[in-house]
């Protein structure tokens, strides 16, 4: 019984326009540290303008009004350098910070609480009709760069790295990153504790690393092993390079 009452109670209503375009404002200030005045974000935000554009544009689009809604997201993309299909679904407080280069599909459905990076685009892998284009749930944060192709599902509070390429579904408090993008951690710690949204993109984790450094791991054990049996000491590698990433950790950075 309890569960027949509850398939019939009536989904929670969303906002107005309104309330929705005051909430989008107000989320700015929590996620932009250099965001000072409502008037500043008003005339110098292009994803705010693309933003605001598009909660029209898309009024228009399910009401029937495709050719206005389609010119209305074409005067948006001129003026803020953001391609926001007027058919593309956008929950609350959702934020594209700088908001250069991004392209968000048709049949796009993004939740609450999302954030892009500038370059980001949310596209199809096919020409055919129907859903095309990937699913954001909330509270997903999408690096710089990355590309989120295909209908595919990204779970709650999922953070993609900058310039990924993600072709597959990721479940909910993951961190994805690389070509193709790969799960490299779980957040579930983070996501419970109730920290909000990671902003953190410095600290993702480099997989080719870790991999190499399983590698040479494994080595050294062979070697290990392997000088046992031919009853010869173990070899020394102390002075050897351990580090398996670049930059400031390579030997030859050292060695200049």
């Amino acid at each position: 019984m309890p569960e027949t009452i509850a398939m019939t109670l009536p989904s929670p209503a969303r906002p107005g326009l309104w309330p929705t375009l005051r909430e989008d404002l107000a989320c700015v200030f929590r996620r932009d540290p250099a965001a000072r005045s409502t008037l500043e974000v008003l005339t110098t935000y292009p994803g705010v303008h693309a933003l605001l554009a598009h909660r029209v544009a898309h009024r228009l689009w399910r009401s029937g009004w495709r050719y206005p809604a389609r010119f209305l997201s074409f005067l948006s993309r001129t003026l803020s350098n953001v391609d926001i299909h007027p058919g593309a679904t956008i929950g609350r407080r959702f934020f594209i910070d700088h908001g250069a280069g991004v392209v968000i599909g048709e049949t796009a459905e993004i939740g609450d609480d999302v954030m892009l990076y500038h370059g980001v685009t949310l596209g199809g892998t096919s020409w055919n009709k129907g859903k095309r284009h990937p699913t954001l749930q909330d509270g997903v944060v999408v690096g710089a760069g990355a590309k989120i192709l295909g209908p595919i599902t990204i779970g709650e509070r999922v953070r993609v790295g900058a310039n990924s390429v993600v072709v597959k579904d990721v479940p909910a408090d993951r961190t994805v990153v690389g070509v193709p993008g790969r799960i490299v951690e779980t957040r579930l710690a983070a996501a419970r504790a109730g920290s909000g949204i990671s902003l953190d993109h410095h600290l993702l984790p480099d997989p080719v690393a870790r991999s190499i450094a399983c590698l040479v791991e494994r080595i050294d054990t062979l070697e290990r092993e392997l000088a046992a049996l031919r009853d010869q000491p173990p070899p020394d590698h102390a002075d050897d390079c351990r580090s398996c990433s670049a930059g400031e950790l390579c030997c030859d950075h050292e060695a200049g």
